[in-house]
């Protein structure tokens, strides 16, 4: 029964917590007053150590609270609960699109999206340059700069699987340590 509880308390926060993980902390204080299965002072730990690990942060915490519910099936479940909703949204939005993608709106949406889009990972990456720039050595900025030139020599690979690019920085992340 605690195993259904927490996947129905968890789809519910996916469902409505729109805007990114932090929109999860009110349903998770919710949670807390009415079942009991955390204090509000574990939850605070909860979000310091959501926000300092890897992942989004809802997510994290769902996992957390299933975990310290109902161990290692209960943090399985709530994390389900918690991106069920979203994986639906996403079928049925895959769905509408893949019907409208010859219409010629969505082709003009998309056709000025992309370079919106990149303009955007420019300047995230301008950002992260100036900051990595400054403060590492020039051994690591060596290391940076070169898995960036092979980055954009792999560009011409257009069928590269996304788990190559993975390994490739996690390689090129090592060298720079």
């Amino acid at each position: 029964m605690i195993l259904l509880q927490l996947f129905f308390e968890f789809f519910k926060t996916g469902l409505f917590a729109l805007g990114g993980g932090m929109a999860t902390v009110p349903f998770l204080f919710d949670i807390s007053a009415r079942t009991q299965w955390f204090t509000a002072n574990e939850l605070a730990n909860m979000i310091a150590v959501g926000e300092s690990t890897p992942g989004p942060i809802g997510v994290n915490m769902a996992t957390y609270v299933g975990f310290h519910t109902a161990g290692v099936l209960g943090s399985v479940i709530a994390t389900l609960g918690l991106i069920t909703p979203s994986i639906i949204i996403i079928l049925i939005i895959a769905k509408l699109l893949s019907k409208f993608a010859e219409n010629p709106i969505v082709k003009t949406v998309f056709k000025y999206l992309r370079p919106a889009v990149m303009g955007l990972l420019l300047f995230a990456l301008y950002q992260v340059a100036s900051v990595v720039f400054v403060v590492n050595s020039s051994i690591q900025v060596l290391s940076i700069l070169a898995f960036a030139v092979l980055l954009f020599c792999m560009l011409k690979w257009k069928k590269v699987h996304p788990i190559v690019w993975i390994a490739v920085g996690a390689v090129f992340g090592l060298i720079a340590l």
